[in-house]
């Protein structure tokens, strides 16, 4: 087994390479404007790192998310381009999984990112590999009552010290804890998400209210 991981959700562009027993290869960089440039360049890095061309790898695990429009896409079109050229599966992870995973908190907390606009990604977490529910994207003031008293995890987290005065690490996602936790799920015959994005919310993109369609004659 040779699972190579990526996720582009958050402002860290982030590849890891997992031979099924511990993490062989990993490199992450934070920057939210250079998903599309600094991705590839990674994935580079990892197989260079290893000595392993881009044909061992078995299989891909992408981060579907949630996270910004355009960046999300770049990791999971780059997994799939990568699935379809190798012929292998590509298996989507939740991006707050691979954080809450590498907390490795055994009690209930929350898992929370940066999604503008004065808001964050969130999710309830038991332990590190138990959510409760599902994803969401809310202002913090609006969930502080009733995360009150949780330990937070992540970036979004640390933005927002009113809402989550009780934050711990990591404070961004590591490819390498999503090939971790994607090499667990193997073992143990669990379900995988698609690799789709996640994204909670419209785009900022819209079509005009006035617009009207063309049709030739």
């Amino acid at each position: 087994m040779l699972l190579l991981a990526v996720d582009t959700a958050t402002p860290a562009v982030t590849a890891a390479l997992h031979d099924g027993s511990s993490v062989v290869a990993e490199s992450s960089s934070v920057d939210a404007r250079r998903h599309g440039e600094l991705l590839l360049p990674a994935v580079d890095r990892v197989l260079a790192e290893a000595g392993v061309k881009l044909d061992a790898v078995t299989a891909v695990v992408a981060g579907v998310g949630p996270g910004p429009y355009t960046g999300l896409r770049v990791g999971l079109v780059t997994a799939a381009t990568f699935g379809s050229a190798l012929g292998v599966p590509v298996y989507g992870l939740c991006t707050l999984d691979g954080l809450a995973y590498a907390s490795g908190l055994q009690e209930p907390f929350v898992v929370a990112t940066d999604a503008r606009r004065k808001e964050v990604y969130w999710a309830r977490y038991e332990s590190a590999r138990a959510r409760v529910g599902e994803p969401s994207v809310d202002r913090p003031a609006d969930i502080a009552e009733q995360l009150a008293g949780l330990p937070a995890v992540g970036a979004g987290a640390l933005l927002y010290p009113e809402a989550f005065p009780d934050t711990r690490g990591p404070e961004h996602v590591s490819a390498g804890a999503l090939a971790s936790l994607a090499a667990e799920k193997l073992a143990a015959g669990e379900a995988f998400l698609p690799p789709l994005p996640l994204y909670l919310r419209r785009p900022d993109a819209q079509v005009p209210k006035n617009y009207k369609v063309v049709t030739p004659k």
